[in-house]
């Protein structure tokens, strides 16, 4: 009897800069350091931005860790401002919270008249 292995493939893992665990790439936030000479970092949504990256799991818990040891500047070659960071996390976290406590029902095609 042949038993057929079902593979994943080999997923990327990325280190947190925050809380230093091992995650796969698609559970992270890359952050990169802002090109145009500013010491902002932005999140790279997409995970197409030019440059270096800094991944970060998407919770305030792992963002604070990340402020607290400095490793922002260290992952980032010196890029501190995480203003933006921390808007799209907190952001981010409010809109999950809302869009599982509010059920959207929509009624079938034709079934209200």
């Amino acid at each position: 009897m042949t038993v057929a292995v079902l593979s994943t493939g080999n997923q990327p893992e990325r280190t947190c800069i925050g809380c230093r665990k091992k995650g796969k790439r698609n559970e992270l936030l890359r952050l990169v350091a802002d090109g145009s000479g500013s010491t902002a970092v932005l999140v790279d949504e997409r995970r197409r931005m030019a440059g270096r990256g800094a991944w970060l799991h998407p919770s305030e818990s792992c963002l604070a860790l990340a402020i607290k040891r400095r490793a922002f500047g260290r992952a980032l070659a010196g890029a501190t401002g995480t203003a933006a960071v921390e808007d799209w996390i907190r952001s981010g976290t409010k809109v999950a919270a809302t869009a599982t406590a509010t059920p959207t029902v929509q009624p079938e095609s034709g079934s209200e008249i």
